[in-house]
């Protein structure tokens, strides 16, 4: 399976594999999660304020993951996603205990400039991404350049993999822009080994 490492400034670099799924494997994948998952319009805040938002998302793993002030509850896997996860942790070589499923239902749906930074998420974490459905621009902006700088782009195809690794959560944020008027749908799949729940202490 090829894949592509870009190496980038502070330590931080990123895996795209892009046939990680061939197509006939990633459109059915992509219907299985969009028809028979638990999807939910949530609030997060933004500068204090509860805000809904613009996409989907449904998780599944044992310890409860917090963000952007809202906490998601622990959740049983379904049997689509053990699979993908076993999949996952096969090629990577990582260890995977929680996963967030984002669904852009159109180009209106889109994710902030952001990083997974969580203490819970321990120093220099491992999350690998899938992407399925419509093709989308994935930004990454390292935190320390001028803000005028164009950030990288990478094309995240339906059916493939991006890992990120090193500093980058660190020392990088990224995100998903609005794809002005685009209708079609795209669903990823953020997975991540979660240390401890939130307000705990590390587990051994």
């Amino acid at each position: 399976m090829e894949c592509e490492r870009t190496e980038l400034q502070e330590g931080a670099w990123v895996d795209y594999y892009q046939s990680f799924y061939s197509n006939d494997e990633a459109d059915a994948i992509y219907a299985q999660l969009r028809d028979e998952l638990e999807w939910e319009h949530r609030d997060i805040l933004v500068f204090g304020k509860p805000v809904k938002q613009p996409r989907l998302v449904a998780w599944a793993g044992d310890i409860e993951y917090r963000y952007s002030g809202q906490t998601l509850p622990v959740y049983p896997m379904a049997s689509i996603l053990t699979k993908i996860q076993n999949q996952l942790e096969l090629a990577t070589g990582c260890s995977f205990n929680h996963v967030l499923l984002n669904y852009y239902r159109d180009g209106r749906d889109n994710m902030g400039m952001h990083a997974d930074d969580e203490r819970e998420l321990g120093l220099n974490p491992v999350i690998a991404a899938l992407s399925f459905g419509v093709d989308r621009r994935f930004l990454l902006k390292c935190k320390n350049s001028a803000k005028r700088e164009t950030p990288t782009s990478i094309l995240l195809q339906g059916g493939s993999l991006i890992v990120m690794g090193g500093t980058i959560q660190h020392t990088w944020r990224h995100g998903v822009p609005k794809a002005g008027r685009l209708d079609q749908g795209r669903i990823n799949l953020i997975f991540r080994q979660l240390k401890w729940a939130p307000g705990e202490r590390p587990r051994d």
